[in-house]
């Protein structure tokens, strides 16, 4: 009898391990994409996902993207290192006009949508045969002047920041205006959107830095460059072309102005002392005007109707300025500063141009 029972005892021990042991194997089957009996397709389930395998590997993935591929952080593709991306910030600084938030009511006890209406006068017509006296000269707006305050206004509207240089900014970013390289004043190269913000980009100081993986700190995903940015604060003069014409045939002397340019400041080693200033860009100042006609001037003695326009502030001559260059008796085309090192000097130059074309308009008549 104990033999019998030792018999079954073995019998089903052994039935039992054949059972788990197909348990088993059908379970490492089930993650195989077929089945080798019917030879279809069986679904993979797997509700609980690997993070590893969610994340790409960090040393092929990134160098397979090409030169300017545009990353979902708005870094852009500027080259290959070592195998791995090298990319750049170009994300512009806040106060360019980057946020423009409109009232969603009228902020204001007038209504005042006949402002954004405006356009400019038409310039009198001047033919190149009536010119009996013309002269080129360059001058340079300083905006920590005080009399040149409403150029750095730090209000917002609705149409945006009120700062000037922020409004040419986006006049351009608009299509309103066309942005030209600032290698000459002759507006013949015009920016594209690319070029137009690598003019933010500082120039000069910039830093490579690794970017490592979150899981791995050993491993390097990709290396960033950085580059000093301008925010509008750092733009604190303005390069301002124009042709002074005498008209003889209405006996009078007419000024227009051609082109602006926002200058960046260029410091020494203690980036404390300023070596000089150089243009940004160009922007040609008759496509400007429709633009200045919408922005008001801030005035600190009357916020009412009297506050004029940024295009009427330019034709007023309502701003100081000094000259830097002038297309008489400049045959090499130089700036005052080049020829006379002295900056006292080089301002009583500049002044003694400007009396020199007040003092031929008032020759030509005889009292």
């Amino acid at each position: 009898m104990k033999k019998s029972l030792l018999k079954y005892s073995l019998f089903a021990a052994f039935i039992f391990c054949t059972i788990n042991n197909a348990n088993a194997q059908r379970r490492g089957r089930g993650n195989a994409t077929t089945n080798q009996a019917t030879n279809k397709p069986v679904e993979v389930t797997n509700p609980i996902p690997s993070v590893i395998e969610a994340l790409p590997p960090a040393d092929t993935t990134p160098a397979l993207l090409p030169i300017g591929t545009v990353l979902p952080t708005g870094q852009k593709v500027i080259g290959h290192y070592r195998g791995l991306l090298l990319v750049e910030d170009f994300s512009q600084v806040g106060g360019f006009n980057d946020t423009v938030r409109k009232s969603l009511r009228n902020d204001g006890a007038t209504v005042k949508t006949i402002f954004n209406e405006r356009t400019p006068l038409v310039y009198e017509n001047l033919r190149a045969e009536d010119a009996l006296y013309t002269q080129r000269v360059w001058r340079e707006i300083d905006i920590r002047e005080k009399i040149n305050m409403p150029f750095r206004n730090q209000a917002n509207d609705d149409n945006g920041d009120q700062r000037f240089i922020a409004i040419l900014v986006d006049a351009i970013r608009k299509g309103g205006v066309t942005a030209f390289n600032a290698d000459d004043d002759r507006f013949t190269t015009p920016l594209d959107s690319l070029a137009f913000a690598n003019v933010f980009g500082g120039g000069g100081n910039c830093d490579t830095v690794p970017v490592f993986d979150l899981l791995d700190p050993t491993k390097t995903n990709m290396y960033v460059r950085t580059c000093d940015k301008l925010s509008p604060d750092d733009i604190v003069k303005f390069r301002v072309k124009e042709d002074w014409v005498f008209d003889r045939e209405a006996s009078r002397m007419f000024v227009r102005i051609i082109g602006i340019a926002p200058c960046k400041t260029i410091f020494g080693i203690d980036k404390k002392t300023e070596r000089g200033v150089t243009p940004l860009f160009w922007i040609y100042y008759p496509d400007l005007r429709p633009t200045l006609a919408k922005y008001e001037v801030y005035n600190s003695k009357n916020m009412g109707m009297s506050r004029m326009t940024w295009e009427e502030l330019f034709e007023a001559r309502m701003f100081s300025s000094y000259i830097v260059k002038s297309s008489l008796d400049n045959p090499l085309n130089k700036n005052i500063r080049t020829v006379i090192k002295d900056p006292i000097l080089a301002l009583l130059e500049g002044e003694n141009i400007k009396n020199k074309i007040f003092d031929y308009e008032q020759n030509l008549w005889s009292y």
